[in-house]
């Protein structure tokens, strides 16, 4: 029996850690049961990959379900990839059409019956012996890295109109939402491109400098899992996202772009905003505020993107700072905490606070 290693250890931590957050996710009642699911098949799909850090210790020999389990890889990206559109888009639903996305993972596994699928325990254990000299190892290496960079790709794309509509429409708690996937993504991309330069050394490297970035690759994945699992339990109220029918200002037709904003719309929004303050509700977004003012949601959008010149994130953001300055300079509330400032004035986390009040001062909440 082979020593059980460093990355033998970290694959059942992985799994571990992985299966348990997904049970949890398909378990729990939440207005966002499509993207916990999603997210949740994501999570058990990778607790499947993992199982090949220490699939010695559970097969004796190689079987199919052992193929069976390397081909769920192909649907990874996928499951990630819809489990974006699921939390951007608060109307996604699953579709037949969705199907599609299952392609790979089907010819994924027909290029492993003739030899693998339908070979005895024998042949299937002198295959696995020299699994990567051989053409299955490379159409599926090449296939899977491929099928990552396009998914990650669609997915940078559907943050960053979805990041232009969130800011558009919304003046908090959206917009967390965004930091959230596009971390996410930043950080599947990291690894995913790191997994690259460690296949590549797989295969044409030496063995120190493959078993060496291995290591790195392993050690990456743990701290990654270990991440968004802390992230789901401090911040459960990330999943909140928009209309997928949502239009960007910049999509209006002419008229609704040259629709007869005047003076008085604007100095009426101005207004509002100074005697009433909309802005403390965390909740805030441009649909809420223009039936308080009695407009048009579409009008005042143009109002604000065009003729302010502002997203409506900023513009709401801007009188939130405006009265955490007042409140800083005020003598009777020398004794708030930052953190008991940002909640009062309408922000829910310190990082969007200290980001948005240097991003309209210059400083930060303390050096101000």
């Amino acid at each position: 029996m082979e020593a059980i290693s460093f990355s033998n250890i970290a694959g059942i931590i992985i799994t571990f850690i992985s299966l348990l957050l997904a049970l949890f996710l398909y378990s729990v009642k939440s207005s966002n049961a499509i993207s916990n699911k999603l997210f949740a098949t994501y999570l058990v799909l990778n607790a499947i990959e993992f199982t090949g850090f220490y699939s010695f210790l559970i097969f004796d020999a190689p079987t199919n379900i052992l193929v069976a389990s390397r081909e769920f890889s192909y649907l990874q990206m996928p499951v990630l990839y819809l489990y974006v559109l699921s939390v951007c888009y608060s109307d996604f639903k699953l579709q037949w059409k969705h199907l599609w996305h299952i392609v790979p993972y089907i010819i994924g596994n027909l290029v492993m019956i003739p030899r693998f699928y339908l070979g005895s325990v024998a042949e299937k254990s002198d295959l696995f012996d020299n699994f990567n000299s051989l053409p299955e190892s490379y159409f599926s290496h090449i296939a899977l890295h491929l099928q990552s960079i396009v998914y990650l790709t669609l997915s940078f794309i559907v943050l960053k109109r979805a990041k232009k509509i969130f800011k558009e429409n919304y003046s908090s708690n959206t917009i967390e939402t965004y930091y959230w996937l596009f971390q996410l993504i930043l950080f599947t991309s990291t690894l995913y491109g790191f997994a690259i330069v460690k296949n590549v050394l797989k295969f044409f490297g030496k063995p120190t400098f493959f078993e060496a970035s291995h290591n790195i690759l392993v050690i990456g994945v743990l701290c990654f899992v270990c991440w968004y699992v802390l992230k789901a339990l401090k911040y459960p109220n990330l999943f909140n996202g928009v209309d997928s029918k949502t239009k960007l200002t910049t999509e209006f037709d002419e008229e609704d772009q040259k629709s007869n904003i005047d003076l008085k719309e604007i100095e009426q929004l101005i207004a509002y905003m100074k005697n009433e303050k909309p802005y403390l509700n965390p909740s805030l977004s441009i649909r809420s505020l223009a039936e308080k003012i009695k407009m048009n949601s579409r009008e005042l959008s143009v109002l604000i993107n065009q003729h302010l010149n502002q997203h409506f994130f900023d513009f709401v953001n801007e009188y939130r700072i405006e009265e955490a300055k007042s409140i800083l300079k005020n003598p009777v509330k020398k004794e708030f905490t930052v953190l008991e400032i940002l909640y009062e004035v309408g922000f829910n986390s310190k990082s969007s606070f200290n980001t948005a009040f240097k991003k309209h001062t210059g400083l930060t909440p303390t050096q101000f």
